[in-house]
């Protein structure tokens, strides 16, 4: 089986998100199923920074890739890397890439991002054919790579290519909410015939949408978690392409949910180097030398023992960074500290600094990420907070679930498939939820986390079973590979 993974960001070279955390260590554990695994990734600058930082070792072909767009020629040069055994080809085009931001600036996104990554995916094709490796399976991932369904289907030249013949598409989705909207001049733009800009094409709202396009051209759809992909057949989490999700699941294998994981070597408190001091779940006591050495670097009170809640995340409203902002108040007068790393909206941030002058010695506020404090917080804090208004899958709390950090969760999405409420199953609890986005419900749960903290020894019991837990990819990329040997016997087929 032979896969090629088209994706706009990966660890460790390029990262944003938690897209890049999946192409970190998905490729290289089907890889060990004996999946012949290739990346295309578009060689940014900090992709270039990362191969110097880390010195990789690079080779440079010398074909380049020419594609048309917008009735010109766009050439790229390819550049090979292999990290873990896994073969990635780095799409070079420095008036494209060459930026100091992936997606966007703080003023918003680049505003030929329509081009940059409709090169990515049309540049993807050519260097496939460039190296001869013919694909049993495309695997898109989110937007930026959603051309790819729909220029194998559209595309004049493509769609009859005898080169991707028999190959099948999948594609995931990461997070609904980021669709690729363009204005409809994108259809000459990209070679697309108009008649597909219709409600049941891509049209939408006016304009056209890169992910429903990907959607209803692909051979099958998945995203990252079960409960996630049955939350975006709603209206409420749809994101306005409910409808098409709906109308695709009636066929088996076309919307599927996978949880993502991660890796258990990188994220592993017995030999992580970040932290004070190591520990493992038959030797928890290391955890708490860990939250002394976070609130002493941090320069927080340390007279008592009180219960210190961390938060590694995007400052985004998506994450629920409001309704924590509007709890601090109650939130420091049950006794809680509180550690935030992060960075996003500037209203987010600015919301943090002014409230970390007000409560000093009881909030910490980082601005940006850096890997070893966020190491430190996993380890160090008691809780973990995610108060999600929806959350596709979430990372943060299967790490912190691995470093014997509670989790308080809004029930939505990946969380409910990764977080067993304690108060209602005690042998099985390894966190807290709420369900009511709202301060109220928030509290509640807080509370409830509060109590059983008070009591050592069932919260040392607690944090055994959250250390029990096991996310690693192992399982997940095993349910991949057995989507792809499922959807590689099956007619590719029209969906109108």
């Amino acid at each position: 089986m032979k896969a090629l993974f088209v994706a706009s960001e990966m660890e460790p070279i390029a990262k944003v998100g938690g897209l890049a955390d999946v192409l970190g260590v998905l490729p290289l554990r089907l890889k060990k199923l004996g999946c012949d695994v290739r990346v295309v990734l578009p060689f940014y600058r900090q992709v270039k920074d990362r191969i110097e930082k880390y010195g990789l070792k690079t080779k440079e072909f010398s074909d380049e890739v020419i594609t048309c767009i917008d009735w010109l020629p766009f050439k790229g040069g390819i550049t090979e890397l292999k990290i873990d055994g896994v073969t990635i080809y780095l799409l070079r085009n420095d008036s494209l890439y060459d930026r100091e931001y992936i997606y966007s600036t703080p003023k918003g996104d680049y505003e030929d991002n329509d081009i940059r990554f409709g090169f990515l995916s049309l540049g993807a094709l050519e260097i496939a054919k460039a190296v001869n490796f013919r694909p049993d399976i495309i695997h898109c991932h989110d937007w930026q790579s959603a051309l790819i369904p729909i220029c194998l289907k559209w595309r004049k030249h493509l769609k009859s290519d005898p080169f991707f013949k028999n190959t099948k598409i999948v594609l995931t989705i990461h997070n609904l909410a980021y669709q690729g909207q363009f204005g409809k001049d994108i259809l000459d733009r990209f070679g697309l015939p108009w008649f597909l800009f219709t409600p049941q094409g891509i049209e939408f709202y006016g304009g056209v949408n890169l992910l429903k396009g990907g959607i209803a051209y692909s051979d099958s759809v998945t995203t990252v978690s079960k409960t996630y992909v049955e939350e975006i057949k709603t209206p409420r989490y749809g994101c306005g392409l409910d409808g098409i999700l709906r109308s695709i699941s009636n066929n088996s294998n076309n919307v599927v949910g996978i949880l993502n994981g991660i890796d258990f070597n990188r994220w592993n408190p017995e030999t992580d180097e970040a932290l004070y001091f190591n520990y493992s779940i038959n030797k928890i006591d290391g955890k708490s030398e860990n939250k002394a050495g976070l609130r002493k670097e941090l320069g927080m009170d340390t007279k008592d023992d009180q219960p210190l809640l961390g938060i590694v995340s995007r400052l985004t409203e998506q994450k629920g960074i409001d309704l924590l902002v509007e709890s601090l108040p109650q939130i420091f007068d049950l006794g809680f500290q509180v550690v935030v790393l992060g960075a996003g909206e500037g209203k987010f941030e600015r919301m943090l600094n002014g409230a970390r002058k007000s409560y000093k010695k009881n909030l910490s506020f980082i601005l940006g990420f850096d890997d070893k404090m966020a190491r430190k917080i996993y380890a160090g804090s008691d809780m973990f907070l995610m108060p999600s208004r929806y959350e596709p899958c979430g990372i943060g709390q299967m790490i912190a679930l691995r470093y014997g950090t509670i989790p308080v969760v809004r029930g939505t999405g990946g969380l409910l498939d990764t977080v067993i409420d304690d108060t209602a199953s005690k042998k099985k609890g390894n966190g807290f939820i709420f369900y009511e986005f709202s301060k109220l419900s928030f509290l509640d749960a807080l509370i409830r986390a509060l109590s059983v903290f008070e009591n050592k020894n069932e919260w040392n019991e607690l944090i055994r079973r959250a250390m029990k837990m096991d996310f690693s990819w192992r399982r997940s990329s095993e349910l991949y590979f057995e989507l792809y040997k499922s959807v590689n016997k099956i007619d590719r087929k029209i969906r109108n």
